[in-house]
């Protein structure tokens, strides 16, 4: 009998269990994965990227200190709410200058 066409034991039934444990363990501890990407000409840089990966659990990465979401508009609620008051002070007082420039325009008027 031959081994062609049988996948070795690690892709049976247990490689479920075992994607799982590696999926558990890799959020708990959390990886970074970095790399460059440099493209030069005629010994000219033209171009460098750089490529930073962190791949954690939302726990382990506000241990880690990462927790930009939480202070953007498009992936948090209370971001938007303050961004909302914001903007809305500013246009408040924007209103008041305006309304205050009005009222010496009549004072003005003849």
């Amino acid at each position: 009998m031959t081994m062609a066409g049988r996948l070795p034991e690690s892709y049976g039934q247990e490689g479920g269990a075992n994607l799982a444990d590696i999926l558990e363990r890799v959020l708990d501890k959390g990886v970074v994965i970095a790399g460059d990407i440099r493209i030069n000409l005629l010994d000219i840089e033209l171009l460098t990227i750089k490529l930073r990966l962190v791949v954690a659990s939302v726990d382990k990465a506000k241990e880690m200190g990462i927790d930009w979401w939480e202070s953007d508009p498009a992936l948090s609620s209370r971001a938007s709410d303050k961004e909302l008051a914001r903007e809305n002070a500013q246009l408040r007082a924007r209103l008041a200058e305006l309304e205050g420039g009005r009222e010496r325009l009549r004072e003005e008027a003849p």
